[in-house]
């Protein structure tokens, strides 16, 4: 029973189901129906819902036929009128098709002339477009010729200017076109283009620097010695005007040349092409040999591409690496005074270029770059003038290689660069200097004292004495009032000395000047030179004169007169320093001539020459000597050699006037002590066994000879018989001897 229930009551949800199925077919749209047929399906009793369905088509279909039965009557009636229509339509359709065709036959020609219009009408719209995007167009096309015009005539930093319009202003308001597109895509192509050849100028500028600086330098210094000429000629006469150009006011004129060489003048790198001037024509500047406009060009060309550091760092690279070539010498730069030159020319010429660009650039180079350059300049110049001017023994190209390097350092010095260290060498350069000019005036001396004829000079004439006095100061009255002919009592050495001195004073200043030395400083280094040329070179060529074979007694003689005129006048040459230097010898720390102990030492060595030649020739005739000790003979005058020796002491005694009273009598003692000591030992001597009285009565008349020759006074000065003295010991032992003789 309740199964029945149930199965009845799933039977009426079913079809309540189904019901409600059909409503939604019937009232949904045909597109969304498949939702609802897949319901139908997903159910079990799809065929009872078919049955529904052919059931409720069945109902709908006897709906459509009672309403067709009941709308029968006007249907026919509608076809009816329908047919009388087709009728009247035909003939209408033939009207209109008649009216079409004579309307088409007229206005055939007017739609000719209409679709002639249309095509004007569309060519003028296209011409108008067209004319309006060539106006866009044109002047991007003039910017880009004018960029390729700007390009071929290397006007490269205004073909910068114009590609940045090109890229910024004219090419966005066209960019859909594909020729810009082209011209975008080259853009980055032409900037590279731009850097290379603005590099390529710098490179071609830096190359030429290289090869020019010398003459960059050489202008340089040029002007350097200009301005020290005209400051010298101011200093000498009255300060009327300065034409002189101060560093500021010669790169006051240089901008305005900067100006016509900026980027907006695109001129040639390199140097600019300037004739040689006239010795008597104003010196160009150094700057105006050079166009700096590549470098110009090129830092503003790599600025506006934000490459600025890159171009830096590359310039000052490039230019340290010709530093270090600027700054190695050649190998024989110490051989002339242009190898020198050309050197300090490249190197002045490097760091005028550098000046130049520190002060019309900004950064491109700094201070602390300069100064690292002129630090490593300065060192390696130092060290290869130091080596290379040790090699130099001609004192005239020290002084030339001197006064350069004043010039050098006087050139940089202009330019702001720090020059103290190499005044601080020349000051090392000047000990060199001292040492060959001592070794030129040792030649000199030497061809002096070798050529002398040491005799006193004649003068035949007024004419002739001023002219000696005018070489030498020498003052006499008693000689200036003896008549023509007369002599001086010194030889042609001592003038001629006395003046190669006074040059080598001269020499010694000329060293000095431009140093930026005090006069004290300048004073002390003449006095000390001069002294080391009286003591040593001066000395030595005396001594070597003194002291070489075969020099004669009548030499010695006039050296010993000649050194002592020379030592009176030392207080001249003091005088003279005096003079060129304007310190006065009692200043404080003022060095001394050593030059009267110069002459001492050499009177005295030719003093002891004397004696000693003396002394040899004395013994060269006793040599001659032949004592027959056991002859029975009596002698009655002296010996032949002994005769002929007093003759040659009275002689050489004779030539002693003019020597100092002191050392003709000690010269005369002297030989009278030799000459009877020689003759003791002759009679003293151990092979003199046996005497004979009238060997004896030989040497008693040699030895009255000797003392006759005392008594005479063959030099002038001795009290009474102080000469004699000198044979009172061979007297006493020859008396003894004779006086043994007889006893025995």
């Amino acid at each position: 029973m309740e199964r029945g229930k149930m199965a009845e009551a799933e039977s009426l949800e079913t079809a309540a189901e189904h019901e409600r199925i059909l409503r939604e077919i019937e009232s949904t749209d045909t597109a969304c129906i498949g939702p609802t047929l897949r319901s139908v399906y997903d159910g079990e009793e799809h065929g009872r819902f078919m049955e529904k369905l052919e059931t409720r088509i069945r109902n709908h279909d006897r709906e459509i036929e009672k309403m067709c039965n009941f709308h029968y009557q006007g249907f026919v009636d509608s076809i009816t009128e329908l047919l009388k229509v087709r009728g009247e339509a035909q003939k209408l359709k033939n009207q209109v098709t008649d009216t079409n065709r004579k309307l088409q036959h007229e206005g055939k020609e007017l739609v000719i002339a209409m679709e002639e219009l249309k095509q004007c009408r569309l060519q003028q719209r296209n011409i108008s477009a067209t004319v309006d995007k060539l106006m866009l167009c044109l002047p991007v096309l003039e910017m880009y010729s004018k960029l390729r015009d700007q390009m071929k005539t290397k006007r490269h930093y205004p073909a910068l200017k114009t590609l940045e319009h090109l890229e910024h202003t004219y090419l966005p308001q066209v960019s859909h076109y594909r020729f810009c597109k082209v011209m975008v895509d080259n853009i980055p192509k032409l900037r590279e283009e731009i850097k290379d050849v603005s590099m390529s100028d710098l490179k071609d500028f830096l190359e030429s620097i290289r090869k020019h600086s010398d003459k960059i330098g050489e202008t340089a210094m040029k002007q350097a010695q200009q301005q020290r000429n005209l400051d010298n000629i101011v200093l000498q006469q009255p300060r009327i005007g300065s034409k002189r150009k101060s560093k500021k006011d010669a790169y006051t004129i240089f901008d305005t040349e900067i100006e016509s060489t900026s980027p907006k003048s695109e001129q040639d790198s390199g140097i600019l092409d300037v004739e040689d001037e006239e010795d008597d024509e104003e010196v160009p500047g150094a700057q105006d040999l050079v166009d700096f406009s590549p470098v110009y060009r090129c830092l503003h060309i790599y600025s506006v591409l934000g490459a600025r550091e890159t171009f830096e760092n590359y310039y000052r690279k490039q230019r340290r690496k010709q530093a270090r070539l600027v700054l190695q010498p050649p190998s024989n730069m110490h051989e002339t005074l242009d190898g020198y030159r050309k050197y300090f020319n490249q190197i002045v010429g490097f760091f005028v270029v550098e000046d130049h660009i520190l002060h019309t650039t900004q950064g491109l180079v700094n201070r602390a770059y300069i100064d690292e350059l002129w630090e490593m300049a300065l060192s390696k110049t130092i060290a290869a003038l130091r080596t290379h001017s040790s090699y130099c023994s001609d004192p005239n190209l020290v002084l030339d290689l001197k006064n350069l390097i004043v010039l050098f350092a006087d050139t940089l010095q202009v330019y702001g660069f720090p020059v103290n260290q190499l005044f601080d060498m020349l000051l090392e350069i000047r000990d060199q200097y001292s040492e060959t000019l001592l070794k030129k005036w040792a030649g000199i001396f030497r061809n002096i004292l070798d050529s002398d004829n040491y005799s006193p000079i004649p003068v035949t004439s007024e004419e002739m004495y001023k002219k000696v006095v005018g070489q030498f100061p020498f003052q006499d009255i008693e000689l200036e009032k003896q008549p023509f002919p007369k002599k001086f009592p010194f030889s042609e050495f001592v003038p001629k000395v006395y003046n190669q001195i006074k040059e080598f004073i001269y020499a010694c200043l000329k060293f000095s000047e431009d140093l930026h030395l005090s006069s004290t400083e300048v004073d002390d280094m003449i006095r000390k030179s001069t002294n080391l040329l009286l003591t040593r070179t001066l000395s030595n060529s005396l001594q070597n004169v003194i002291k070489r074979k075969n020099i004669g007694l009548t030499e010695l003689v006039q050296i010993i007169i000649n050194t002592t005129h020379l030592e009176k006048s030392c207080k001249y040459l003091e005088e003279f320093i005096t003079n060129i230097t304007n310190v006065l010898p009692e200043t404080v720390h003022t060095t001394k001539l050593y030059g009267t102990t110069t002459f001492k030492d050499a009177r005295h060595a030719a003093e002891e020459e004397i004696y000693t030649n003396l002394n040899q020739k004395i013994d060269q005739f006793l040599q001659l000597a032949d004592y027959d000790w056991m002859t029975g003979d009596l002698g009655n005058k002296a010996s032949d050699y002994l005769v002929d020796l007093i003759a040659f002491l009275r002689s050489t005694f004779a030539v002693f006037t003019h020597l100092p009273g002191k050392v003709a009598q000690t010269a005369c003692m002297s030989a009278c002590k030799h000459l009877a000591t020689s003759l003791m030992q002759l009679l003293l001597e151990a092979e003199v066994r046996q005497l004979t009285l009238g060997a004896l009565q030989q040497f008693n008349l040699d030895v009255r000879e000797c003392e006759q020759f005392a008594r005479s006074g063959p030099v002038p000065g001795f009290q009474e018989d102080t000469l004699q003295l000198a044979f009172i010991d061979l007297r006493q032992d020859s008396s003894e001897k004779h006086q043994a003789i007889l006893h025995y």
